[in-house]
Protein backbone atom coordinates (compact mmCIF):
# COMPACT_ATOMS: atom_id res chain seq x y z
CA UNK A 1 0.00 0.00 0.00
CA UNK A 2 1.70 3.21 -1.16
CA UNK A 3 0.59 6.05 1.44
CA UNK A 4 1.83 9.56 1.14
CA UNK A 5 3.88 10.58 3.85
CA UNK A 6 3.05 14.06 5.69
CA UNK A 7 5.49 16.23 6.93
CA UNK A 8 6.53 16.13 10.73
CA UNK A 9 8.31 18.40 12.75
CA UNK A 10 8.58 19.06 16.41
CA UNK A 11 6.72 22.74 15.66
CA UNK A 12 4.40 21.36 13.17
CA UNK A 13 3.57 18.43 16.10
CA UNK A 14 3.30 21.81 18.56
CA UNK A 15 0.36 23.49 16.03
CA UNK A 16 -0.78 20.23 15.86
CA UNK A 17 -1.60 19.51 19.06
CA UNK A 18 -2.92 23.12 19.88
CA UNK A 19 -5.22 22.62 17.13
CA UNK A 20 -6.60 19.25 17.91
CA UNK A 21 -7.19 20.57 21.79
CA UNK A 22 -9.18 24.11 20.04
CA UNK A 23 -11.33 21.08 18.32
CA UNK A 24 -11.36 18.97 21.63
CA UNK A 25 -12.88 22.35 23.30
CA UNK A 26 -15.38 23.53 20.15
CA UNK A 27 -16.48 20.03 20.13
CA UNK A 28 -17.71 20.06 23.94
CA UNK A 29 -19.14 23.23 23.74
CA UNK A 30 -20.97 21.77 20.68
CA UNK A 31 -22.18 18.85 22.09
CA UNK A 32 -22.93 20.38 25.14
CA UNK A 33 -25.52 23.05 23.32
CA UNK A 34 -26.85 20.01 21.45
CA UNK A 35 -27.67 18.31 24.53
CA UNK A 36 -29.00 21.26 25.95
CA UNK A 37 -31.67 21.69 22.62
CA UNK A 38 -32.31 18.46 22.46
CA UNK A 39 -31.77 17.71 19.22
CA UNK A 40 -28.67 15.43 18.83
CA UNK A 41 -29.08 11.96 18.71
CA UNK A 42 -26.64 9.46 19.49
CA UNK A 43 -25.99 8.83 16.41
CA UNK A 44 -25.28 12.39 15.27
CA UNK A 45 -21.40 13.35 14.39
CA UNK A 46 -19.47 16.28 15.77
CA UNK A 47 -16.88 18.50 13.96
CA UNK A 48 -14.55 16.31 14.35
CA UNK A 49 -15.76 13.10 13.11
CA UNK A 50 -15.12 11.72 9.77
CA UNK A 51 -18.10 12.61 7.22
CA UNK A 52 -19.23 9.02 6.08
CA UNK A 53 -19.96 8.71 2.38
CA UNK A 54 -23.39 6.90 1.01
CA UNK A 55 -21.16 4.38 -1.03
CA UNK A 56 -21.20 0.81 -0.35
CA UNK A 57 -17.88 -0.22 1.04
CA UNK A 58 -16.46 -2.87 -0.92
CA UNK A 59 -13.96 -5.48 0.44
CA UNK A 60 -11.73 -8.03 -1.24
CA UNK A 61 -10.52 -7.73 -4.92
CA UNK A 62 -13.57 -5.18 -5.67
CA UNK A 63 -12.21 -2.22 -3.41
CA UNK A 64 -10.62 0.73 -5.17
CA UNK A 65 -6.78 0.41 -3.73
CA UNK A 66 -5.98 3.46 -1.82
CA UNK A 67 -3.13 4.51 -4.06
CA UNK A 68 -5.66 4.69 -6.95
CA UNK A 69 -7.82 7.01 -4.54
CA UNK A 70 -4.74 8.83 -3.80
CA UNK A 71 -3.95 9.60 -7.05
CA UNK A 72 -7.57 10.27 -8.24
CA UNK A 73 -8.09 13.10 -5.49
CA UNK A 74 -4.49 14.65 -6.19
CA UNK A 75 -5.09 15.05 -10.09
CA UNK A 76 -8.18 17.28 -9.28
CA UNK A 77 -6.90 19.10 -6.74
CA UNK A 78 -3.49 20.13 -8.73
CA UNK A 79 -6.13 21.37 -11.45
CA UNK A 80 -8.60 23.29 -8.82
CA UNK A 81 -7.26 26.65 -7.89
CA UNK A 82 -6.87 27.29 -4.29
CA UNK A 83 -5.86 23.74 -2.81
CA UNK A 84 -1.70 24.18 -3.56
CA UNK A 85 -1.04 24.01 0.09
CA UNK A 86 -3.54 20.93 0.49
CA UNK A 87 -2.20 17.73 1.46
CA UNK A 88 -3.72 14.29 1.33
CA UNK A 89 -3.33 11.13 2.74
CA UNK A 90 -5.52 7.90 2.28
CA UNK A 91 -5.63 4.58 4.57
CA UNK A 92 -8.35 1.51 3.95
CA UNK A 93 -10.55 3.82 2.06
CA UNK A 94 -10.42 6.70 4.84
CA UNK A 95 -9.30 10.28 3.17
CA UNK A 96 -7.41 12.26 5.93
CA UNK A 97 -6.88 16.07 4.84
CA UNK A 98 -4.33 18.61 5.89
CA UNK A 99 -3.13 21.81 5.44
CA UNK A 100 -4.65 25.48 4.48
CA UNK A 101 -7.35 26.71 2.71
CA UNK A 102 -8.80 30.11 1.56
CA UNK A 103 -12.01 30.23 3.56
CA UNK A 104 -14.59 28.07 4.76
CA UNK A 105 -16.22 27.83 1.65
CA UNK A 106 -13.43 26.06 0.11
CA UNK A 107 -13.29 23.72 2.92
CA UNK A 108 -16.51 22.61 2.42
CA UNK A 109 -16.35 22.34 -1.31
CA UNK A 110 -13.29 20.10 -0.78
CA UNK A 111 -15.21 17.80 1.64
CA UNK A 112 -17.82 17.65 -1.26
CA UNK A 113 -14.94 16.61 -4.02
CA UNK A 114 -13.40 14.05 -1.93
CA UNK A 115 -16.89 12.87 -1.25
CA UNK A 116 -17.43 11.92 -5.12
CA UNK A 117 -14.17 9.56 -5.46
CA UNK A 118 -15.08 6.26 -6.09
CA UNK A 119 -13.55 4.30 -3.52
CA UNK A 120 -13.82 6.45 -0.18
CA UNK A 121 -15.28 5.28 3.16
CA UNK A 122 -14.83 8.13 5.27
CA UNK A 123 -13.10 11.94 4.96
CA UNK A 124 -11.46 13.47 7.51
CA UNK A 125 -10.90 17.26 6.97
CA UNK A 126 -8.60 18.69 9.47
CA UNK A 127 -7.49 21.36 6.81
CA UNK A 128 -6.93 25.23 8.46
CA UNK A 129 -7.80 28.86 7.27
CA UNK A 130 -5.15 30.44 6.13
CA UNK A 131 -4.32 32.99 8.04
CA UNK A 132 -1.72 34.66 5.44
CA UNK A 133 -4.18 38.51 3.84
CA UNK A 134 -2.33 38.37 0.63
CA UNK A 135 -3.78 34.55 0.36
CA UNK A 136 -6.74 35.74 1.14
CA UNK A 137 -7.21 38.81 -0.80
CA UNK A 138 -6.00 37.25 -4.15
CA UNK A 139 -9.03 35.59 -5.48
CA UNK A 140 -11.14 38.35 -3.95
CA UNK A 141 -9.06 40.35 -6.01
CA UNK A 142 -9.29 38.21 -8.86
CA UNK A 143 -12.93 38.33 -8.89
CA UNK A 144 -13.26 42.21 -8.76
CA UNK A 145 -10.91 42.11 -12.25
CA UNK A 146 -13.40 39.66 -13.59
CA UNK A 147 -16.41 41.11 -13.02
CA UNK A 148 -14.80 44.56 -14.45
CA UNK A 149 -14.12 43.18 -17.77
CA UNK A 150 -17.39 41.68 -18.00
CA UNK A 151 -18.62 45.56 -17.10
CA UNK A 152 -16.30 46.86 -19.65
CA UNK A 153 -17.34 43.98 -22.59
CA UNK A 154 -21.09 44.62 -21.97
CA UNK A 155 -20.76 48.03 -20.98
CA UNK A 156 -21.98 49.25 -25.00
CA UNK A 157 -25.35 47.09 -24.47
CA UNK A 158 -25.65 48.49 -20.51
CA UNK A 159 -26.03 51.95 -22.59
CA UNK A 160 -28.05 51.24 -25.42
CA UNK A 161 -30.26 49.57 -22.42
CA UNK A 162 -30.15 52.93 -20.43
CA UNK A 163 -30.56 54.96 -23.07
CA UNK A 164 -34.24 52.73 -24.35
CA UNK A 165 -35.23 53.38 -20.93
CA UNK A 166 -34.66 57.45 -20.87
CA UNK A 167 -36.31 57.48 -24.05
CA UNK A 168 -39.37 55.56 -23.08
CA UNK A 169 -39.79 57.49 -19.98
CA UNK A 170 -39.07 61.17 -20.97
CA UNK A 171 -41.73 60.41 -24.13
CA UNK A 172 -44.01 59.37 -21.16
CA UNK A 173 -43.65 62.33 -19.41
CA UNK A 174 -44.28 64.66 -22.47
CA UNK A 175 -47.11 62.68 -23.38
CA UNK A 176 -48.36 63.04 -20.11
CA UNK A 177 -47.38 66.78 -19.61
CA UNK A 178 -47.97 68.20 -22.73
CA UNK A 179 -51.16 66.76 -24.17
CA UNK A 180 -54.25 67.85 -23.08
CA UNK A 181 -55.88 64.53 -23.57
CA UNK A 182 -56.12 63.66 -19.95
CA UNK A 183 -58.52 66.98 -18.93
CA UNK A 184 -61.01 65.86 -21.48
CA UNK A 185 -61.47 62.22 -20.36
CA UNK A 186 -61.30 62.99 -16.58
CA UNK A 187 -64.28 64.77 -15.31
CA UNK A 188 -62.35 67.65 -13.01
CA UNK A 189 -58.75 68.66 -12.78
CA UNK A 190 -57.70 66.12 -9.63
CA UNK A 191 -59.00 62.96 -11.43
CA UNK A 192 -56.71 64.28 -14.89
CA UNK A 193 -53.99 64.36 -12.18
CA UNK A 194 -54.36 61.16 -11.33
CA UNK A 195 -54.54 59.66 -14.65
CA UNK A 196 -51.32 61.38 -15.85
CA UNK A 197 -49.58 59.80 -12.18
CA UNK A 198 -50.99 56.47 -13.50
CA UNK A 199 -49.26 56.66 -17.44
CA UNK A 200 -46.16 58.15 -16.06
CA UNK A 201 -45.56 54.53 -14.11
CA UNK A 202 -46.81 52.35 -16.89
CA UNK A 203 -44.19 54.31 -18.83
CA UNK A 204 -41.81 54.16 -16.75
CA UNK A 205 -42.32 50.35 -15.68
CA UNK A 206 -42.55 49.67 -20.26
CA UNK A 207 -39.22 51.52 -20.28
CA UNK A 208 -37.52 49.03 -17.24
CA UNK A 209 -39.19 46.02 -19.27
CA UNK A 210 -37.25 46.83 -22.35
CA UNK A 211 -34.10 47.89 -20.48
CA UNK A 212 -33.99 44.18 -18.95
CA UNK A 213 -34.89 42.62 -21.90
CA UNK A 214 -32.48 44.53 -24.03
CA UNK A 215 -29.02 43.52 -21.73
CA UNK A 216 -31.22 39.61 -21.47
CA UNK A 217 -31.99 40.17 -18.23
CA UNK A 218 -35.66 39.35 -18.31
CA UNK A 219 -35.34 37.06 -15.23
CA UNK A 220 -34.96 40.07 -12.89
CA UNK A 221 -38.29 41.19 -14.20
CA UNK A 222 -40.42 39.01 -11.33
CA UNK A 223 -37.89 39.96 -9.06
CA UNK A 224 -38.37 43.49 -9.50
CA UNK A 225 -42.19 43.38 -9.85
CA UNK A 226 -42.25 41.05 -6.27
CA UNK A 227 -39.95 43.50 -4.44
CA UNK A 228 -41.96 46.43 -6.08
CA UNK A 229 -45.51 44.34 -4.89
CA UNK A 230 -44.05 43.84 -0.93
CA UNK A 231 -42.37 47.50 -1.00
CA UNK A 232 -45.81 48.76 -1.56
CA UNK A 233 -47.54 46.24 0.38
CA UNK A 234 -45.49 47.65 3.30
CA UNK A 235 -46.07 51.19 2.39
CA UNK A 236 -49.48 50.57 2.46
CA UNK A 237 -50.18 49.53 5.99
CA UNK A 238 -47.79 52.05 7.10
CA UNK A 239 -49.99 55.17 5.17
CA UNK A 240 -53.15 53.18 5.94
CA UNK A 241 -55.07 56.27 6.31
CA UNK A 242 -53.48 58.92 4.26
CA UNK A 243 -53.97 56.28 1.33
CA UNK A 244 -57.97 56.06 2.79
CA UNK A 245 -58.46 59.61 2.31
CA UNK A 246 -57.14 59.81 -0.82
CA UNK A 247 -58.85 56.69 -2.69
CA UNK A 248 -62.00 58.69 -0.38
CA UNK A 249 -60.96 62.17 -2.39
CA UNK A 250 -61.13 60.31 -5.70
CA UNK A 251 -64.45 58.82 -4.96
CA UNK A 252 -66.25 62.10 -3.64
CA UNK A 253 -64.45 64.30 -6.61
CA UNK A 254 -66.16 62.31 -8.94
CA UNK A 255 -69.74 61.85 -6.87
CA UNK A 256 -70.01 65.45 -5.74
CA UNK A 257 -72.40 64.96 -2.93
CA UNK A 258 -72.03 68.63 -1.71
CA UNK A 259 -71.15 72.15 -4.05
CA UNK A 260 -69.08 74.71 -2.90
CA UNK A 261 -71.10 77.14 -0.10
CA UNK A 262 -73.77 74.22 0.27
CA UNK A 263 -74.90 74.32 3.99
CA UNK A 264 -74.45 70.46 5.37
CA UNK A 265 -73.98 68.32 8.59
CA UNK A 266 -71.26 65.79 8.30
CA UNK A 267 -71.58 63.04 11.41
CA UNK A 268 -72.44 65.78 13.66
CA UNK A 269 -70.78 68.61 12.36
CA UNK A 270 -72.04 71.57 10.34
CA UNK A 271 -71.36 74.20 8.34
CA UNK A 272 -70.83 75.63 5.02
CA UNK A 273 -68.70 73.81 2.52
CA UNK A 274 -65.42 75.80 1.34
CA UNK A 275 -63.11 72.89 0.10
CA UNK A 276 -62.95 69.53 -0.79
CA UNK A 277 -58.98 68.85 -0.80
CA UNK A 278 -57.39 65.63 -1.52
CA UNK A 279 -57.04 64.82 1.81
CA UNK A 280 -59.77 66.29 3.82
CA UNK A 281 -63.32 68.44 3.77
CA UNK A 282 -62.96 71.73 5.07
CA UNK A 283 -66.35 73.21 6.08
CA UNK A 284 -67.08 77.01 7.73
CA UNK A 285 -68.93 76.62 10.85
CA UNK A 286 -71.73 79.57 11.39
CA UNK A 287 -69.74 80.74 14.26
CA UNK A 288 -66.45 81.48 11.32
CA UNK A 289 -64.85 78.27 12.48
CA UNK A 290 -62.80 76.02 9.62
CA UNK A 291 -63.94 72.56 10.23
CA UNK A 292 -61.57 69.61 8.76
CA UNK A 293 -63.17 66.56 8.45
CA UNK A 294 -60.92 63.59 6.94
CA UNK A 295 -62.23 62.51 3.64
CA UNK A 296 -62.55 59.08 4.78
CA UNK A 297 -65.05 59.83 7.46
CA UNK A 298 -66.65 62.40 5.05
CA UNK A 299 -67.26 58.76 2.33
CA UNK A 300 -68.30 56.63 5.23
CA UNK A 301 -70.54 58.63 7.35
CA UNK A 302 -73.82 60.64 6.85
CA UNK A 303 -74.30 63.38 5.16
CA UNK A 304 -77.09 65.98 5.44
CA UNK A 305 -76.95 68.46 2.53
CA UNK A 306 -79.77 70.84 3.91
CA UNK A 307 -79.01 73.12 0.17
CA UNK A 308 -79.52 71.06 -2.18
CA UNK A 309 -83.05 70.99 -2.74
CA UNK A 310 -84.14 75.25 -2.30
CA UNK A 311 -87.09 74.78 -0.59
CA UNK A 312 -87.08 74.03 2.87
CA UNK A 313 -89.27 73.38 5.69
CA UNK A 314 -89.28 75.30 9.12
CA UNK A 315 -91.34 73.97 12.55
CA UNK A 316 -91.86 75.42 15.35
CA UNK A 317 -94.50 74.62 18.52
CA UNK A 318 -96.68 77.09 20.67
CA UNK A 319 -99.32 76.67 23.45
CA UNK A 320 -102.45 77.68 24.24
CA UNK A 321 -105.00 77.28 26.93
CA UNK A 322 -105.91 74.22 27.99
CA UNK A 323 -109.82 75.50 27.84
CA UNK A 324 -109.29 77.34 24.49
CA UNK A 325 -110.70 76.85 21.01
CA UNK A 326 -108.02 74.63 19.34
CA UNK A 327 -109.98 74.43 16.41
CA UNK A 328 -109.52 78.56 16.06
CA UNK A 329 -106.28 79.22 17.47
CA UNK A 330 -104.57 76.58 14.32
CA UNK A 331 -107.13 78.70 11.91
CA UNK A 332 -105.57 82.15 13.76
CA UNK A 333 -101.80 81.01 13.16
CA UNK A 334 -102.52 78.58 10.18
CA UNK A 335 -103.69 82.49 9.04
CA UNK A 336 -100.83 84.61 9.86
CA UNK A 337 -98.18 82.25 8.49
CA UNK A 338 -100.12 82.43 5.36
CA UNK A 339 -99.91 85.80 4.75
CA UNK A 340 -96.31 85.83 5.87
CA UNK A 341 -94.38 87.18 2.00
CA UNK A 342 -91.87 84.48 2.36
CA UNK A 343 -94.15 81.58 3.09
CA UNK A 344 -94.41 79.16 0.07
CA UNK A 345 -97.80 78.37 -1.14
CA UNK A 346 -97.35 75.08 -2.51
CA UNK A 347 -96.22 72.97 -0.21
CA UNK A 348 -98.97 74.52 2.04
CA UNK A 349 -98.37 75.33 5.52
CA UNK A 350 -99.09 72.66 8.04
CA UNK A 351 -100.57 72.73 11.63
CA UNK A 352 -101.72 70.06 13.76
CA UNK A 353 -101.98 69.36 17.94
CA UNK A 354 -98.70 68.01 19.28
CA UNK A 355 -99.25 67.34 23.02
CA UNK A 356 -101.13 68.00 25.46
CA UNK A 357 -99.60 69.54 28.35
CA UNK A 358 -100.06 69.69 32.13
CA UNK A 359 -101.70 73.18 31.96
CA UNK A 360 -101.29 73.90 28.04
CA UNK A 361 -102.31 72.41 24.34
CA UNK A 362 -98.95 72.06 22.09
CA UNK A 363 -99.82 73.19 18.70
CA UNK A 364 -97.19 72.80 15.87
CA UNK A 365 -97.09 74.50 12.65
CA UNK A 366 -94.70 74.26 9.64
CA UNK A 367 -93.96 76.27 6.31
CA UNK A 368 -91.88 76.36 3.74
CA UNK A 369 -89.89 78.96 2.86
CA UNK A 370 -87.54 79.47 -0.60
CA UNK A 371 -83.52 79.00 0.50
CA UNK A 372 -82.27 81.12 -2.18
CA UNK A 373 -84.36 84.60 -1.80
CA UNK A 374 -84.95 84.28 2.44
CA UNK A 375 -82.38 83.38 5.09
CA UNK A 376 -84.11 80.36 6.72
CA UNK A 377 -83.27 80.96 10.27
CA UNK A 378 -84.40 84.49 10.15
CA UNK A 379 -87.52 83.27 8.05
CA UNK A 380 -88.21 80.72 11.04
CA UNK A 381 -87.79 83.37 13.67
CA UNK A 382 -90.26 85.89 11.75
CA UNK A 383 -93.09 82.95 11.33
CA UNK A 384 -92.84 82.60 15.37
CA UNK A 385 -93.58 85.93 15.84
CA UNK A 386 -95.94 86.62 13.65
CA UNK A 387 -97.83 83.78 14.41
CA UNK A 388 -97.46 84.26 18.54
CA UNK A 389 -98.85 88.08 17.61
CA UNK A 390 -102.14 86.58 15.98
CA UNK A 391 -102.84 84.19 18.81
CA UNK A 392 -102.40 86.80 21.84
CA UNK A 393 -104.38 89.54 19.06
CA UNK A 394 -107.00 87.16 19.35
CA UNK A 395 -107.47 86.66 22.89
CA UNK A 396 -105.67 82.90 23.36
CA UNK A 397 -103.46 83.07 26.31
CA UNK A 398 -100.20 81.84 25.85
CA UNK A 399 -100.21 80.55 29.18
CA UNK A 400 -96.85 79.45 31.49
CA UNK A 401 -96.65 76.65 34.10
CA UNK A 402 -99.47 76.57 36.87
CA UNK A 403 -97.92 75.38 39.91
CA UNK A 404 -100.22 74.71 43.46
CA UNK A 405 -99.04 75.25 46.65
CA UNK A 406 -99.30 73.56 49.55
CA UNK A 407 -98.30 74.58 53.49
CA UNK A 408 -97.74 71.91 56.05
CA UNK A 409 -98.33 74.15 59.01
CA UNK A 410 -101.85 75.10 57.83
CA UNK A 411 -103.04 71.50 57.17
CA UNK A 412 -106.15 72.10 59.38
CA UNK A 413 -107.29 75.44 57.97
CA UNK A 414 -106.90 73.66 54.31
CA UNK A 415 -109.20 71.43 55.64
CA UNK A 416 -111.35 73.47 56.45
CA UNK A 417 -111.78 75.80 53.34
CA UNK A 418 -111.60 74.34 49.96
CA UNK A 419 -108.87 74.07 48.35
CA UNK A 420 -108.01 77.40 46.04
CA UNK A 421 -105.93 77.28 42.65
CA UNK A 422 -103.58 79.70 42.45
CA UNK A 423 -102.86 80.94 38.74
CA UNK A 424 -99.76 82.74 38.10
CA UNK A 425 -100.25 83.42 34.54
CA UNK A 426 -99.82 87.20 33.96
CA UNK A 427 -101.92 89.19 31.59
CA UNK A 428 -100.09 89.35 28.22
CA UNK A 429 -99.08 92.47 26.77
CA UNK A 430 -101.08 93.84 23.68
CA UNK A 431 -99.93 92.85 20.45
CA UNK A 432 -96.77 95.28 19.28
CA UNK A 433 -96.97 96.22 15.50
CA UNK A 434 -93.77 97.69 15.38
CA UNK A 435 -91.76 97.02 12.29
CA UNK A 436 -89.00 94.51 12.01
CA UNK A 437 -85.83 95.37 12.53
CA UNK A 438 -83.47 95.10 9.24
CA UNK A 439 -81.13 92.69 11.03
CA UNK A 440 -84.24 90.28 11.50
CA UNK A 441 -85.78 90.59 8.17
CA UNK A 442 -85.81 87.36 5.75
CA UNK A 443 -85.00 88.67 3.02
CA UNK A 444 -81.13 89.95 4.37
CA UNK A 445 -78.92 87.17 4.39
CA UNK A 446 -75.97 87.04 6.41
CA UNK A 447 -72.84 86.74 4.05
CA UNK A 448 -70.09 86.21 6.67
CA UNK A 449 -70.19 82.90 6.37
CA UNK A 450 -70.36 82.59 2.11
CA UNK A 451 -67.66 85.40 2.26
CA UNK A 452 -65.83 82.83 4.58
CA UNK A 453 -66.01 79.79 2.43
CA UNK A 454 -65.51 82.24 -0.63
CA UNK A 455 -61.76 83.62 0.54
CA UNK A 456 -60.81 79.96 1.79
CA UNK A 457 -61.37 78.91 -1.75
CA UNK A 458 -58.80 81.88 -3.28
CA UNK A 459 -56.15 80.66 -1.31
CA UNK A 460 -56.31 81.75 2.34
CA UNK A 461 -55.42 77.98 2.78
CA UNK A 462 -54.58 76.59 -0.42
CA UNK A 463 -55.75 76.52 -3.96
CA UNK A 464 -56.98 72.80 -4.24
CA UNK A 465 -60.41 72.30 -4.69
CA UNK A 466 -62.07 69.34 -5.78
CA UNK A 467 -65.25 70.39 -6.02
CA UNK A 468 -66.65 71.02 -9.87
CA UNK A 469 -69.61 73.66 -10.62
CA UNK A 470 -70.41 72.21 -13.80
CA UNK A 471 -69.72 68.22 -13.12
CA UNK A 472 -73.32 66.56 -12.28
CA UNK A 473 -73.84 66.09 -8.39
CA UNK A 474 -74.96 62.83 -6.98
Amino acid sequence: MNRRKIYTGRHQGRILTLVHGLKAFLVCLVAAAALCLGTVSGQAQTATDPVQTDGLIEVGDAAVRDSAILSRIEKLLAEIEGYGAVTVSVSEGVVRITGQVIDNAAQDRLTQIVNRVAGVVAIENETEISGTLEERLAPAVDRIAARTRNLLANGPIFLVAVTAFFLVAAGGWLLTTRIGIWTRLAPNPFIADVYRAVARIMFILTGLVLALDIMNATALIGAVLGAAGVVGLALGFAVRDTVENFIASILLSLRQPFRPNDYVDIQGDQGTVARLTSRATILISPEGNHIRIPNATVFKGRIVNFTRDPHRRFGFDLGVDADADLAAALSTAVAALEAQPFVLEDPEVGAWISEVGDSNVILTFTGWVDQTQVDFAKARGEAIRAAKMALEGAGFGLPEPIYRVRLDGAQDAAAAAPAKRVDTRKTPPAASSADLPEAADPARAEPAVTGAAEREREGLDGVENLLDAQQRAE
